[in-house]
C-alpha cells in the first residue's frame, strides 16, 4: 500500500520560511517524479514543483521561483520543500503526490498518488 505523509506545515509571519517534508512507503521511489502542489480556499490546485528521478528539479511557477527549493532523500524516501519569503498568499494545503513517469509534469492529473496534506499559514 503505497502513502505519502507530509509534515513541515504550521503559521508562519510573512517573510518567513518552512521546511515541508514528503515521506513516500510501499513504492519503488527512484521510479517515481516527486512534486508539491497546493489548494486554497476557492482556488483551483497550483503545482508548485517537482523533482525527477535524476534530481533535476523541472519547474516552479512564477509565483513561487527564487523562493521554493524542492529537493528529494532517496536514500530516506523524502522529497523537500524549503518555502523562504513567504507572502500571504502562499496559505494554502499543500499536498505532496506521485507519478510514475521519469519527468516531472505540472498536471496533477498525471499523479498516481496524494498526500492527505499539510496546512500552510502565512499571516500579514
Amino acid at each position: 500500500q503505497v502513502q505519502l505523509v507530509e509534515s513541515g506545515g504550521g503559521l508562519v509571519q510573512a517573510g518567513g520560511s518552512l521546511r515541508l517534508s514528503c515521506t513516500a512507503s510501499g513504492l519503488a521511489f527512484a521510479d517515481y517524479a516527486m512534486g508539491w502542489f497546493r489548494q486554497a480556499p476557492g482556488k483551483e490546485r497550483e503545482g508548485v514543483s517537482c523533482i525527477n528521478w535524476s534530481r533535476g528539479s523541472a519547474y516552479y511557477p512564477n509565483s513561487v521561483k527564487g523562493r521554493f527549493t524542492i529537493s528529494r532523500d532517496s536514500a530516506k524516501n523524502t522529497v523537500f520543500l524549503q518555502m523562504n519569503s513567504l507572502k500571504p498568499e502562499d496559505t494554502a494545503m499543500y499536498y505532496c503526490a506521485a507519478a510514475r513517469r521519469l519527468y516531472c509534469s505540472a498536471s496533477g492529473d498525471d499523479y498516481n498518488y496524494w498526500g492527505q496534506g499539510t496546512q500552510v499559514t502565512v499571516s500579514s
